[in-house]
């Protein structure tokens, strides 16, 4: 008889792995406790909910970004599907409409027969209730957050994380600004504000002197270094911002010919193109410093804020202490972790573990003995990681080519070119990936 699975948590890996699982011929009790307990950041009880950028990044051939995806779409992940399904320009990157994209993955929940959705706030965690997924994301609530550090019984981890500003389109002074993708990849789809010296010099001292939101005395500030909030960056040197998140390199001015001093980069949000996000423009100022601050930016000075940068508490478990390649506990194997609670860092990379967890509960609960995704993937270089990592210095962290398997030693010495050596890593991942979902489908 195959048992359900109990998959708590509507945010990416929750859906994808009930959806996973069901498509498999498994019942599923999906769990989310919106809108019955908000989260601080989020502003929907809709599933799969982006609550920072609409980016899942690059899609530039060979590189590690764009495998994951790749071998993802080829195990057949439903939330990659929606994405691709309800993309808007983005250059080289798959960005998508959040709304359609959340929308679109309700209806196909709603429409699975297997799935049943239970909106109610899960505080317990039982292991011998079954099957069990942990999705609960990064805003986990504080009563299951405890019942997670009971369970594992190891050190309880949190960083902070930020959410960069939205502006209305029609607001933005199309004059001051132009249209292009960096080194010209992809379609012009990215709006450009160029600073001169001065202004960024300006910029950068008003952004110096803003004024924060106050920390609560229990809080202690721990950023993920992939996604520091700007004005952070902006302490590290003056010309920190100029060589990140508004580097110019790559984004010739069509008007002048020039190159800007810097440029902030404006990312379209909906397929309306309504409106537009700052890239990496995360911060923790007050909504008026927000406002002041950021219309010094050309082309911005009429802005309309449809919603401002905020900071929120992100959690995650020390995975290498507990979890086993399948994504399930050591101790208690009936639990599996997916999405950022088990310390994986983005959209793509929440999805793909919802995706592996799915697979392998749902072949669990059918009976079978799961095999697990191949270390020379970029969905085995991730699992690797988080489960085999230093446990006394694990940060979450993104899909690199630094996680990815690499070539042997004497291939690596032949192979001088890096960009021949990931595309070579790229055939092999895609290759070993193909024959580990035809064993599994």
């Amino acid at each position: 008889m195959t048992a359900a699975i109990r998959i708590i948590g509507g945010g990416l890996a929750g859906p994808e792995a009930a959806l996973v699982a069901a498509r498999m011929g498994v019942d599923v009790d999906l769990y989310e406790m919106r809108p019955v307990r908000q989260t601080p950041a989020h502003q929907t009880a809709d599933f799969a909910e982006l609550v920072c950028s609409n980016s899942l990044k690059s899609e530039s051939e060979n590189t590690a970004p764009w495998l994951l995806k790749q071998e993802m779409r080829r195990a057949g992940s439903p939330l990659l599907a929606c994405a691709d399904a309800t993309a808007v320009p983005a250059g080289h990157a798959l960005a998508v409409d959040r709304v359609q994209f959340s929308r679109r993955i309700g209806e196909q929940i709603a429409a699975e027969s297997r799935i049943r959705v239970h909106r109610e706030e899960v505080t317990h965690l039982d292991p011998d209730a079954g099957l069990t997924i942990v999705a609960s994301g990064p805003l986990t609530s504080n009563a299951l957050s405890a019942e997670i550090a009971r369970l594992t019984g190891s050190e309880h981890l949190a960083f902070y994380d930020s959410i960069s500003p939205i502006v209305e389109a029609d607001s933005i002074d199309r004059d001051r600004v132009y249209l292009a993708a960096r080194y010209d990849k992809g379609s012009a789809d990215y709006i450009n504000c160029p600073m001169n010296q001065a202004e960024y010099e300006a910029f950068l001292d008003a952004l110096l002197t803003a004024e924060s939101v106050e920390a609560k005395e229990w809080e202690k500030l721990e950023y993920f270094e992939g996604c520091l909030p700007i004005e952070e960056l902006a302490r590290r040197g003056r010309d920190t911002l100029r060589f990140g998140p508004m580097k110019p390199v790559g984004l010739r001015d069509p008007r002048t010919g020039k190159m800007p001093w810097a440029v902030v980069q404006l990312r379209q949000e909906n397929l309306r193109a309504d409106s537009y996000n700052l890239v990496g423009f995360q911060n923790h100022l007050k909504f008026g410093e927000q406002a002041r601050i950021f219309r010094m930016i050309p082309g911005l000075e009429q802005a309309k804020f449809l919603r401002y940068g905020q900071i929120h508490r992100n959690t995650y478990i020390n995975a290498p202490r507990v979890l086993t390649p399948l994504l399930n506990m050591r101790g208690h194997p009936s639990f599996f972790f997916a999405g950022q609670i088990s310390g994986v860092e983005g959209y793509t990379e929440s999805i793909a573990t919802g995706m592996l967890a799915g697979i392998y509960a749902a072949q669990l609960a059918q009976g079978g003995r799961p095999e697990p995704v191949p270390r020379a993937t970029a969905l085995g270089s991730l699992v690797h990681y988080i489960t085999q990592a230093d446990p006394k210095r694990f940060q979450p962290a993104n899909i690199t080519f630094d996680l990815i398997e690499p070539l042997d030693e004497a291939t690596r010495k032949r192979v001088r070119d890096k960009r021949e050596r990931h595309r070579m890593q790229c055939e092999r991942a895609l290759a070993s990936m193909d024959g580990w979902a035809k064993r599994y489908s």
